[in-house]
């Protein structure tokens, strides 16, 4: 069983990130007896659902997940209804309230829409464990315009220690970004003609995950504390996973791009290298 779901593991972190959805759907296909331990180990792009008691959107994911149900945040309710569904405490349930109403606000903070939701669940030792799921999703108004999609996943655990609670944090962002251009031609075939320049159409698709993990012993103060301490942990992290994304990957990005393409045009290059014979031609007499 280990070597099979390892086997299965592997091959998805050599599939293109784009498609990490129907390929998990045909490897579970081919494997139902396996669908759990991959669907739990392999993260997927955020669903967004919308709950039929409130009308608010929420998330859907492996975390709140009861076989083929998802529970919303907001009613507490699964959709498909669920007799038996897996709720958290009262206690918790109120901690998971307040939670999602703080983390909403974050939302709108940081993102200017998209969507929120925070899961929490009790654990056999006594402590508890959450997730926070955050979705933005940008539509291309047009097809020359960019288009992509944000999912950061921030799963952790609360372990209390008297006056203080020792936090385990393991944050993962998918992001997603499709460019299409269409440019005109610039060669000196197409200009001294009457036709039309030509036109180019290019796509440049980027995508991928990161996952980073932190601890931290924070002070607690009241169940309140929890809010506050995670939300803090998750501020700090995603902003540390916001600037590697665009000083280390981007910029990569960019270099090779940069090296492998000239944004100049072949006309242009000719006329300089024209000009550079001229002058050694100068200087030589």
């Amino acid at each position: 069983m280990a070597d099979l779901v390892d086997s299965m593991l592997d091959l998805m972190r050599r599939l293109p990130p784009t498609q990490v959805e129907e390929n998990v759907a045909s490897l579970v296909a081919m494997c139902p007896d396996y669908a759990d331990d991959l669907l739990g180990s392999v993260d997927q792009p955020l669903k967004i659902m919308t709950d039929r008691a409130t009308g608010k959107e929420y998330l859907a994911c492996d975390y709140n997940r009861d076989g083929e149900s998802y529970r919303s945040p907001w009613s507490n309710e699964y959709d498909p209804p669920l007799e038996d569904g897996t709720v958290p405490s009262s206690r918790l349930r109120k901690l998971e309230i307040t939670a999602n109403e703080a983390f909403d606000t974050y939302r709108e903070m940081y993102y200017e829409g998209g969507v929120s939701s925070v899961f929490l669940w009790d654990l056999d030792d006594g402590g508890f464990a959450g997730v926070v799921l955050l979705k933005k999703v940008l539509n291309a108004a047009s097809s020359t315009e960019p288009s992509g999609s944000w999912d950061s996943i921030h799963v952790f655990e609360a372990a209390e220690r008297g006056r203080q609670a020792h936090y385990k944090l393991t944050s993962t962002v998918m992001l997603q970004m499709t460019d299409r251009a269409i440019t005109a031609s610039e060669g000196k075939e197409s200009r001294d003609s009457d036709k039309p320049d030509a036109k180019r159409e290019g796509e440049v698709v980027l995508s991928g995950s990161m996952t980073r993990q932190s601890e931290q012993d924070l002070p607690l103060h009241d169940q309140a504390s929890h809010i506050s301490n995670t939300g803090r942990m998750v501020e700090e992290m995603e902003i540390k996973m916001r600037n590697l994304l665009q000083e280390v990957y981007f910029g990569k990005t960019r270099d090779i791009v940069y090296d492998l393409r000239s944004i100049d045009d072949l006309e242009k290059a000719r006329r300089q290298r024209e000009l550079q014979k001229e002058l050694v031609g100068f200087i030589k007499r």
